[in-house]
């Protein structure tokens, strides 16, 4: 049985949670987010919380825990909204924003250009930190991921793109040979 299925989410002022089907909709000020769920994925929505229906669940509980992580993270992202930090370690590595493109030197002989979904905002600060948000916490972490794909840090010097606050183990380099 799921233990986080038993805890409800609790609804923040200003958001709104409707269930049509198997779709759920979310919305609040910092957008609004629709997801499946299955039908079979029973909960009710009190006011300012939801809770899940645990008792004779139509399918297995560790799915309900599983959505319930999902719907929370609705909650979350339309409230708070999601963020994440990438850091460019290198010479001459840069990103900067072109319209709805991310403009990145990362030592190529070629700039790499990456379309940026509509559902999140990048900026770049000081050329070298890119910070991406969100109301979606898949689609923010998911371009981090290709974001930091292109390059990951290597390593032997360490540079390449990382998420902020990374630690990357360091190799040793190749040994001198003594005498």
């Amino acid at each position: 049985m799921s233990r986080l299925a038993k805890k409800p989410i609790s609804i923040p002022k200003g958001v709104e949670v409707k269930r049509n089907g198997d779709i759920v909709h979310v919305k609040g000020p910092k957008g609004s987010i629709e997801k499946h769920i299955p039908a079979d994925i029973e909960f009710t929505i009190d006011g300012s919380e939801v809770n899940f229906k645990l008792e004779g669940a139509k399918t297995e509980p560790k799915f309900i825990g599983l959505y319930r992580a999902i719907l929370n993270n609705q909650v979350v992202g339309v409230s708070n909204g999601f963020e994440k930090r990438l850091t460019l370690i290198g010479v001459g590595f840069r990103a900067a924003v072109k319209g709805n493109q991310l403009d990145l030197q990362l030592g190529f002989s070629h700039p790499s250009l990456m379309d940026i979904p509509s559902e999140i905002n990048v900026v770049v600060e000081k050329s070298t930190t890119i910070v991406i948000t969100g109301a979606d916490k898949q689609i923010v972490g998911q371009f981090a991921a290709n974001v930091r794909s292109l390059r990951p840090p290597e390593p032997y010097k360490g540079k390449g793109v990382r998420y902020e606050n990374e630690h990357v183990r360091k190799k040793a380099g190749k040994a001198a040979k003594g005498k």
